[in-house]
C-alpha cells in the first residue's frame, strides 16, 4: 500500500473537530464529588497544626453553613488511618509523599485533600483551612545548593551525579594552542499544554481503584497506584482520556493528581474529579530545569578540538522526580555531534526549595545543548575561524566516538544538512549584508543578525533504558478481520494513532481504515513503555510492525491463508482462524539491536541505538531602542531516518521551534520565595503567532535499520536548537554575547547599554 511517507488523515481528527472526543473534564458519574487540594503558603517547614476553621457558607449570600462533617477531608494521617500503602509517589527515589507529613518542603505542596458535590463551595472551604507551620531556612537557586547554604535534602543537597571520562583531559591543557572557557544559563520554562491536569477515581476495597486522567504514562500511574493502596496490580485500573498535550508535564505528575483523587474517593466511597485551574496547573505542577554549565575546551591552531571539559548542573527542585534521567540525558548531550579525543562531563542535579521539576521536551538535552552551541562560536572566535569552518572541523563521522566511546555506526553528513541549511536560508549573503548594514554610518535602530546550531539527539531511553522496560505491544484481529493495536503508548497530539496504523497497514499491505489503535488501559493493552524519550514511533512503533506481522505468520502457518493475497482474503482469513482458534493475537517484545553495549557504572557505550541530526538556522531583528529581540525567519534541516507522516512531523518540528523561541525570548519564570509568581496566562508571556517566524521544516532521509519503515525519534529534536541558533544570531547582530536564556528586554539593555 505504502502508506509510509505520505500525509494520511489523522486516526482521532474527525472525533476531535466535531466534539466527540471525550476529555477527563468532559466525564460525569452518578454521585460523583469533587475534590481540592490545600497547599503549603511556605518553602519549607514543619506543619505545628492542621485547623478547620467556620464552615463555609453556600453560595448566593444563604447563612447556612456548610458543617466539616458534610466534606471528606483527607490527611497524611488517614493514608496510615485506613491501613493503605505507602505515601510516596513511586518513582526514581520515592521521597516525594501524595500529602506532607509533618514538614514541608515547598510552596504549593499538597498537605490536606477536601471534597463535596459542590465544586464552588470548595473554594470556599479550602480557604477555611488554616495550617500553622514552624518555618524553616530554604534555599531558592543551585548556586546556593551547590554551596550547602543550607541542607534541606540527604546530607549535600545531591539528587544525582554522573561521570562522562573519555581520554585524559588532565594530559592535554599544557598542548593546546587555545583554552576557553565559558559559563551559560538556563532558566525554568512552564510546559502550558492546552488541557490542565484532571483526573477521576473510583476507589473501594473489594473492586480496588480505577482512575481515568489526561497523561502520557498510564503505567507511571499504575506503578504508583499499586504503592500508594498497598493492592496486587491487577486491582488497579489506569485509563487514559482524551489529553490535550503533555510536553513532559503529564509524565510523571499525573501520579499526583491520580492519587490524590483516588484517596477522596476511598475514603468517601464515592466517585472523585479534580481538574485543576490554570493557575494552579501553572504554580504547582513541573516545570523545565533550570541549569548552569561550565565549559573549558582545548583546541590547537588549526581549529581541532582537543579536550572538553564540561560541568553542567539542574536544580531539581524540592524532590528527585525525574532529575537523575533528566540529568542524564542532559550529560550524554553535552558534547554534541563531535569528534573529540578527551572529554571530561561531570554533573549534578541539586535539590532546592521550588516545587520539583520534572520531565519536559528534550529532557536536559536543551540546556546542555544550548550551553555548548554558545560555547562553541565563542571557541571558533577566539581561533579565528568563522563559526560554520570551525564546526565543520570537528563534527563527527561514521566509525568515530561520541564523549561516551559510542562508535557512530550510521552514516551522519552533518557537513551536508549545514550546507543545505545555508543554502535554504541564504545564510553567507544575509550574513555578509547584515555585517555591511549594522555598520554603516548611519545604522538602523534594528539591527540584523543570523546564526546557527548544529546538534544531534539520541532517540528512546539511555543506554540500558529500553531493555529495563522490555516493552511489549500486541496485535488482535476481529472475526470482520479488523485489527487492533494493543500499546500504552498515548496519543496526546503528536499524531500516535495514525503512525501506528500507518506502519501497520504497510506491513501487512492493507488498507489504513482496517486498523484501529486501542485506548491506553492497563486492564487492556500491555506496557509498552511511556510516551517520552522520542521512543514512540522508533521503539514503539518497531514493536508494532512486528506484532502485526506476526499475526500474518499465524495465519500463514494455519494455511488459511496464502503468501499472496488481497485485502478480502486476509478478513476471511481472520474470521475462518477465530472461528476454528479462538482469539487471533500477537505480542512482540522489545529486543535490542545487535552489538547495543552499555555499562551502567562507567556510564560508556552505546548511549543510544540511533540519533536524530540537525542544524538550525535563525534570522533574527533587534531593536535598540527597546531592546526586544524578533525571529524573522527560521530554517530547520534534519535527518531523521525515514519520515512516516510528513505532515506529522513538520507539524512536530514548526511546534517544538515556536515552544523553544518562548523558551529563549518570552518565558522567564519569576520566582518569588520559591513560589511562581507569574502563575497566570496574563503574565506569564508566551509567544503568540505575531512572534512566531515562517519556519521551514526540510528532510533529508537516511533509513535507519532497526526503526519501523527506517524511521527514528523526531518529538524532542526541534526543543535543542533553537536557543542557541537564536542567541548566536542576536552576537551577529549586536556584536555582544548573552549566554542565558531567557534573555529578556531588560537584560540585553543592561548588557549592551553597559558596552556602550
Amino acid at each position: 500500500m505504502n502508506l509510509v511517507g505520505k500525509p494520511i488523515p489523522r486516526k482521532e481528527g474527525r472525533k476531535k473537530v466535531t466534539g466527540q472526543a471525550l476529555y477527563v473534564d468532559d466525564l460525569s458519574f452518578p454521585g460523583m464529588l469533587h475534590g481540592v487540594t490545600v497547599r503549603s503558603s511556605v518553602p519549607r517547614g514543619r506543619i505545628k497544626n492542621i485547623s478547620f476553621d467556620q464552615p463555609p457558607a453556600t453560595a448566593g449570600g444563604s447563612d447556612r453553613n456548610i458543617p466539616w462533617n458534610e466534606f471528606t477531608i483527607v490527611t497524611a494521617k488517614d493514608i496510615r488511618d485506613l491501613k493503605l500503602g505507602e505515601n510516596y509517589v513511586a518513582l526514581i527515589l520515592n521521597d516525594q509523599p501524595y500529602l506532607a507529613d509533618e514538614v514541608v518542603n515547598h510552596p504549593e505542596e499538597a498537605i490536606v485533600l477536601l471534597a463535596h458535590p459542590d465544586k464552588y463551595l470548595l473554594e470556599e472551604a479550602r480557604r477555611h483551612v488554616s495550617i500553622e507551620y514552624e518555618e524553616l531556612p530554604a534555599i531558592f537557586s543551585l548556586h546556593d545548593s551547590l554551596a550547602q547554604k543550607e541542607i534541606i535534602w540527604g546530607d549535600d543537597n545531591v539528587f544525582k551525579k554522573f561521570l562522562v571520562d573519555k581520554g585524559n583531559v588532565d594530559d592535554v591543557w599544557a598542548k593546546a594552542d587555545f583554552i576557553v572557557e565559558g559559563e551559560y544559563e538556563t532558566g525554568a520554562q512552564e510546559q502550558l499544554y492546552i488541557e490542565n491536569n484532571g483526573a477521576i477515581a473510583l476507589a473501594n476495597p473489594n473492586d480496588g481503584v480505577t482512575v481515568w486522567g489526561s497523561m502520557q504514562c498510564p503505567y507511571y500511574v499504575h506503578k504508583a497506584l499499586i504503592k500508594l493502596f498497598g493492592l496486587p496490580e491487577e486491582k488497579i485500573r489506569v485509563i487514559q482520556t482524551e489529553t490535550g498535550g503533555g510536553f513532559g508535564g503529564k509524565e510523571e505528575y499525573p501520579s499526583m493528581i491520580a492519587g490524590h483523587a483516588a484517596l477522596l474517593a476511598w475514603k468517601s466511597g464515592l466517585p472523585v474529579k479534580m481538574i485543576y485551574d490554570r493557575a494552579e496547573d501553572m504554580v504547582a505542577t513541573t516545570k523545565r530545569h533550570p541549569s548552569r554549565t561550565l565549559h573549558k575546551t582545548a583546541v590547537n591552531k588549526d581549529g581541532k578540538l582537543l579536550a572538553m571539559e564540561i560541568d553542567f548542573v539542574i536544580d531539581g527542585g524540592a524532590y528527585c522526580t525525574l532529575s537523575p534521567v533528566v540529568l542524564s540525558r542532559g550529560t550524554i548531550h553535552a558534547a554534541g555531534p563531535y569528534f573529540c579525543p578527551d572529554v571530561r562531563i561531570k554533573s549534578t542535579a541539586v535539590a532546592t526549595n521550588l516545587p520539583p521539576h520534572g520531565a519536559f521536551r528534550g529532557f536536559g538535552a536543551p540546556q546542555s545543548i544550548f550551553a555548548l552551541e554558545r560555547h562553541l562560536d565563542k571557541v571558533a572566535k577566539t581561533v579565528g575561524l568563522t563559526p560554520e569552518e570551525f564546526r565543520r572541523r570537528n563534527f563527527i563521522h561514521e566509525g568515530e566516538t561520541t564523549a561516551t566511546n559510542q562508535t557512530i555506526r550510521e552514516k551522519v553528513d552533518m557537513d551536508g544538512l549545514l550546507n543545505r541549511a545555508f543554502e535554504l536560508s541564504d545564510y553567507h549573503a544575509k550574513r555578509e549584508r547584515f555585517a555591511r548594514e549594522n555598520g554603516s554610518d548611519r545604522p538602523s535602530r534594528i539591527r540584523k543578525g543570523i546564526g546557527f546550531a548544529s546538534f544531534m539527539h539520541g532517540a528512546g531511553f539511555t543506554g540500558s533504558g529500553e531493555v529495563y522496560l522490555q516493552s511489549v505491544v500486541g496485535a488482535e484481529a476481529t472475526p470482520e478481520g479488523l485489527i487492533r493495536i494493543l500499546a500504552a503508548s498515548t496519543e496526546i497530539g503528536q499524531g500516535t494513532n495514525t503512525i501506528f496504523a500507518q506502519i501497520a497497514a504497510d506491513a501487512l499491505g492493507l488498507g489504513y481504515d482496517l486498523f484501529e489503535v486501542a485506548q491506553p488501559d492497563t486492564a487492556q493493552v500491555p506496557n509498552s513503555g511511556p510516551t517520552v524519550a522520542s521512543r514512540t514511533c522508533m521503539i514503539v512503533g518497531k514493536l508494532v510492525e512486528s506484532a502485526v506481522v506476526g499475526l500474518k505468520q499465524t495465519l500463514l502457518g494455519s494455511g488459511l491463508l496464502k503468501d499472496q493475497y488481497t485485502q478480502a482474503e486476509f478478513q476471511r482469513a481472520c474470521g475462518d482462524y477465530i472461528e476454528k482458534f479462538g482469539r487471533l493475537q500477537s505480542f512482540s517484545k522489545y529486543q535490542p539491536p545487535p552489538n547495543i553495549l552499555w555499562d551502567d557504572e562507567k556510564y560508556q557505550g552505546d548511549a543510544y541505538g540511533a540519533f536524530a541530526w540537525a542544524v538550525y538556522v535563525a534570522e533574527v531583528s533587534v531593536d535598540l531602542l527597546t531592546y526586544e529581540a524578533h525571529v524573522d525567519d527560521f530554517v530547520a534541516v534534519q535527518e531523521v531516518g525515514r519520515v512516516i507522516n510528513p505532515v506529522l512531523a513538520a507539524g512536530q518540528i514548526e511546534g517544538g521551534i515556536a515552544q523553544a523561541i518562548g523558551m529563549t525570548l518570552y518565558e522567564n519564570v519569576v520566582w518569588e520565595n520559591g513560589r511562581m509568581k507569574n502563575g497566570q496566562m496574563t503574565n506569564y508571556i508566551m509567544p503568540t503567532a505575531a512572534d512566531i517566524p515562517p519556519i521551514r521544516v526540510y528532510f533529508e532521509e537516511n533509513p535507519y535499520a532497526y526503526g519501523p519503515d527506517g524511521a527514528k525519534g523526531i518529538g524532542e529534536l526541534p526543543m535543542d536548537g533553537p536557543a542557541p541558533a537564536i542567541l548566536n544570531a542576536i552576537e551577529n547582530a549586536t556584536g555582544e554575547s548573552f549566554n542565558q536564556i531567557p534573555l529578556m528586554p531588560e537584560k540585553m539593555m543592561e548588557d549592551l547599554v553597559g558596552q556602550g
